[in-house]
């Protein structure tokens, strides 16, 4: 959904927030005054807060009394988290039931009481207090008002409708899911429309209904959030829009006999709706359906892969949670195929394997922190502030050392370690952001040195990963940074932004920046594109890039310049960066590259020496990935190189052309195998006319078990194969030694497989045990290898136990 908020930061709150809210519904939306109902914070004991006379009084203004409802701390009072800012709310709640129903049951019972048509549409929190760890709430020198309003649900009451899919909002996608189904829509309220199986009868039915409403919910979910940069994948939040999309794949195979990609056929309907308030979305609409017609096609195929492994038997928690973890399938989408097949589901068993998972995970991920010990204020902070109020000055620009202090710090557990978090009332170290990492270096006092391990950034605070605390915590510091790290990663920054200019250059503009890492030894850089870099286009790109860096060109930096001339100038801004109303602008030639960037950077490309790129691969859906070197490690790698080279010359006695050498030497090696591979099926036929006239025939079975000398196994396969064409009703076991280890092979004939029931691949199983090993295989052919070979002959002695 969308959320409408507004937010004064001590420009104004209770009272104008209400007004305001009050004069916006019914002013200008023009809601009905006698459907809208308030709530007000009831105050909580166990916190020591008291009734928000307040807001109580302040909306007395503007309706009756009994409108205004106390609401708990459930309802009532707003946290992000276990600390941090929070507060009181004031909730507007509207009524859109029938006056029939109105007159029958009074509305202010219904708030907050979960009916569908009694519906909260605004929340105003007013942000009063910080909790701190200790769980206790402090006042807020500040008093700030936060609000949420959903907008679908603000159509649904302007448009007088009983559900928001029934709004202008969605109709349009779903009139496109009604036209790839063949089902219509009915609306309403599903759950008191028939069952069905989803057979696309078009009759109603609360299954298709609440298909089409998934669909149409989450197509724009993960239209938004592709278009906003972030990709489907197996973790973080691109593990979110992969289940988001999956769900609404599997509502449409499930209900609305949807078997082949659709989801993706909805974005152009989304763009023609969105399209003018969301350019993004409409800028990258290609981008984003083909990333999401591939997640369809790879979710499809792991729905047709489950499928298959759901046997007609009931299944077992473990079984339900290996379908879930290792193919993606779903536990409601298994609980449903197995509903249709009759049969049951371990769920209790599945939520312990569930519970399992997330317990490690939680425990690997756990970060216990203190609350923050304020040693002294920094500029524009005022006693009392939040954690988050003031910014630490950053002077690494010019600086790569600075006379500090430290202005605050925490103690923060995990995985086992005790670390420790500083803030500094200014710092040279650049705090981990823009793909670029944190510095690294030490604080150093007169009487102790403190290594800093690595630099964050948390909200405006620059904070200094150290492993110890100073003992005189109020010293004065000179804070250094590691300057030959610091050169190497800015050679890396200055040309990832060259490759990316380099990159639309070559494969066109669609070329986007999805991701990076800057290091001191690589740089890695992800982009929208959709097809393989070809060897002709990465040697290209590596030529432009390092032509810009021979050229030498002088960083042009432009440091807090409005963001709206930046975008005029042409700057480029880059995915995973947030953008405050001032920007740094970084040019290399404005007609090559100029972007947005508050990473550190090289004075002249010339520093960059030498850049090459590694490796090129697939990471997501329509994304690439270029992995890079520069400066020290792009020598180190081109000497490498130049050693491998020599090194090949030496082997092949320093031939005047190494290519011509080589190719004779692999013709060499071909006209040998070729020999070789002569003389081993001289040796195969010469054993398999030795072996044709061994064979025992029992009951009706033409037995044969022998040791062989074949030292190849592809050889000994084509003997198996070529005896049972040619003897009938073969039950064959081949033993041999293949460079130094035991190979057993065992052929049986098609017919003995089906008549007397045998199974080759169940038999070398036991026989492999013989020699130490494992193998299989199918019915009528199977292998093994083990690491004893003594115990070859065993294996012939015990093979007619199976006739």
């Amino acid at each position: 959904f969308e959320m409408l908020g507004n937010w004064s930061f001590g420009d104004f709150f209770k009272e104008d927030a209400i007004a305001w809210a009050w004069e916006l519904l019914t002013e200008v939306f023009k809601l009905d005054k006698d459907r809208l109902y308030v709530t007000v914070f009831e105050g909580d004991k166990t916190d020591g807060t008291t009734f928000d006379q307040e807001a109580h009084d302040h909306w007395k203004k503007y309706i009756a009394e009994d409108r205004i409802l106390k609401g708990n701390k459930k309802d009532n009072f707003w946290e992000m988290g276990d600390t941090g800012p929070c507060g009181p709310c004031s909730e507007i709640h509207v009524d859109l039931r029938p006056d029939s129903e109105r007159k029958v049951i009074d509305g202010k019972t219904l708030v907050n009481a979960d009916h569908p048509q009694v519906i909260e549409v605004w929340n105003l929190v007013f942000m009063e207090f910080n909790r701190t760890k200790d769980g206790k709430l402090h006042n807020l020198p500040a008093k700030h008002v936060d609000t949420g309003m959903g907008f679908e649900r603000l159509v649904r009451a302007i448009e007088n409708k009983t559900s928001n899919y029934d709004t202008t909002v969605f109709t349009p996608l779903i009139n496109k899911v009604e036209e790839l189904s063949g089902i219509k829509y009915t609306g309403g309220d599903p759950s008191t429309a028939p069952l069905s199986k989803g057979d696309g009868s078009g009759v109603r039915s609360k299954e298709t209904d609440i298909a089409i409403r998934v669909i149409v919910d989450h197509i724009r979910a993960v239209a938004f959030t592709i278009a906003d940069g972030q990709l489907p994948s197996n973790n973080g939040a691109g593990y979110v829009i992969r289940r988001i999309l999956r769900r609404a794949v599997r509502y449409g195979f499930s209900f609305l006999n949807l078997s082949k990609p659709f989801i993706n056929e909805l974005v152009p309907v989304l763009v023609k709706e969105f399209g003018n308030t969301f350019p993004e979305l409409k800028k990258q609409q290609d981008f984003v359906q083909k990333v999401i017609l591939e997640e369809e096609v790879s979710f499809l195929r792991t729905l047709e892969n489950g499928l298959s492994l759901i046997k007609n038997t009931d299944l077992s928690g473990a079984e339900a949670f290996k379908l879930y973890d290792t193919f993606g399938f779903p536990i409601d989408l298994t609980l449903l195929i197995a509903k249709e097949r009759g049969l049951k589901v371990d769920i209790a068993g599945f939520e312990t394997h569930l519970k399992e998972q997330k317990d490690r995970s939680r425990k690997d991920a756990e970060v216990s922190k203190d609350d923050w010990v304020i040693l002294s204020l920094s500029k524009g902070e005022s006693e009392g502030s939040d954690n988050n109020a003031q910014e630490s000055e950053f002077v690494g620009y010019d600086n790569l050392e600075a006379e500090v202090k430290i202005t605050r710090y925490r103690k923060v557990e995990a995985k086992k370690k005790t670390l420790f978090q500083l803030v500094l009332n200014k710092t040279p170290f650049y705090g981990e952001s823009g793909g670029q990492i944190g510095d690294t270096g030490y604080l150093q006092s007169a009487n102790e040195k403190i290594n800093i391990i690595d630099t964050q950034k948390e909200n405006n605070l620059i904070v200094h990963i150290a492993d110890k605390l100073p003992e005189n915590l109020n010293a004065d510091f000179i804070a250094k940074v590691d300057a030959e790290r610091r050169t190497l990663i800015a050679d890396n920054h200055s040309a990832t932004h060259l490759l990316h200019a380099a990159l639309k250059q070559v494969l066109g503009d669609h070329v986007n920046q999805k991701g990076s890492l800057v290091a001191p030894d690589y740089l890695r850089f992800d982009f929208s594109h959709f097809t393989k870099v070809t060897d002709e286009e990465l040697k290209e790109i590596e030529q432009i890039v390092n032509k810009k860096i021979r050229e030498n060109i002088q960083l042009n930096e432009q440091r807090s310049i409005p963001i709206a001339e930046a975008e005029k100038q042409g700057a480029t801004a880059l995915f995973g960066e947030k953008y405050g109303d001032t920007v740094r602008v970084i040019t290399f030639d404005k007609e090559y590259s100029m972007e947005l960037c508050g990473g550190t950077h090289v004075p002249a490309t010339g520093q960059i020496g030498y850049f090459k790129i590694t490796t090129e691969t697939s990471v997501a859906a329509g994304v690439r990935r270029i992995e890079a070197i520069t400066a020290d490690k792009a020598e180190e790698y081109i000497n490498q190189q130049i050693s491998i080279v020599e090194d090949a010359k030496a082997l092949l006695n320093n031939p005047k052309d190494l290519t011509k050498g080589i190719e004779s030497l692999i013709g060499e090696k071909e006209g040998l195998q070729k020999r070789l591979e002569a003389l081993e099926n001289a040796q195969v036929q010469q054993v398999k006319a030795e072996l044709k006239t061994a064979f025992e025939n029992i009951d009706g079975v033409n037995f044969l078990s022998r040791r062989i000398t074949i030292g190849s196994a592809d050889a000994i396969k084509n003997l198996a194969f070529s005896l049972s064409k040619e003897v009938e009703n073969v039950f064959i076991v081949l033993a041999a030694e293949v460079n130094d280890k035991p190979n057993i092979t065992v052929m049986i004939s098609d017919n003995l497989v089906k008549e007397k029931g045998y199974n080759a691949g169940k038999i070398i199983r036991e026989l492999a045990k013989l020699v130490k090993g494992g193998g299989g295989g199918q019915p009528f052919y199977a292998t093994a290898g083990g690491s004893d070979v003594s115990g070859l002959d065993s294996v012939v002695e015990k093979a007619k136990d199976y006739l």
